[in-house]
């Protein structure tokens, strides 16, 4: 279990560190996430918290329930950018990865406490 646990783990902190780069860096997802409708603000916001995210779900010493918020938030990031990708008329592989991500978040946080 602690195998599955730390792949499926660093997996997503790996997706969220690269989507946070993006936020900050890419004017193509830059752009995307204003065509979406998103304030600017709101996009620099979802950067930081998720480069937070990560250092909640992969330090070891971060307690428990902290853990929890923070699968939370990034559940909640990933329903909202599939819905809004949906809307949007985004191509399916977006929406598909999105689904793959959420299942990797799944198996993190239900392995987790085989961990810990």
């Amino acid at each position: 279990m602690h195998i599955i646990y730390w792949i499926s783990t660093v997996l997503i902190s790996c997706f969220l560190a690269l989507s946070s780069y993006t936020y900050f860096f890419s004017k193509s997802t830059i752009e995307g996430v204003r065509a979406l409708g998103f304030p600017d603000f709101f996009r620099i916001e979802l950067a930081v918290l998720k480069l937070v995210a990560i250092f909640v779900i992969l330090v070891p010493s971060v307690p428990n329930n902290v853990k929890e918020w923070g699968y939370a938030g990034i559940g909640l990031f990933l329903i909202t950018a599939l819905i809004a990708h949906i809307a949007h008329k985004d191509s399916i592989f977006i929406s598909l990865l999105l689904v793959v991500l959420m299942a990797l978040l799944i198996i993190s946080r239900y392995t987790m406490f085989a961990v810990r």
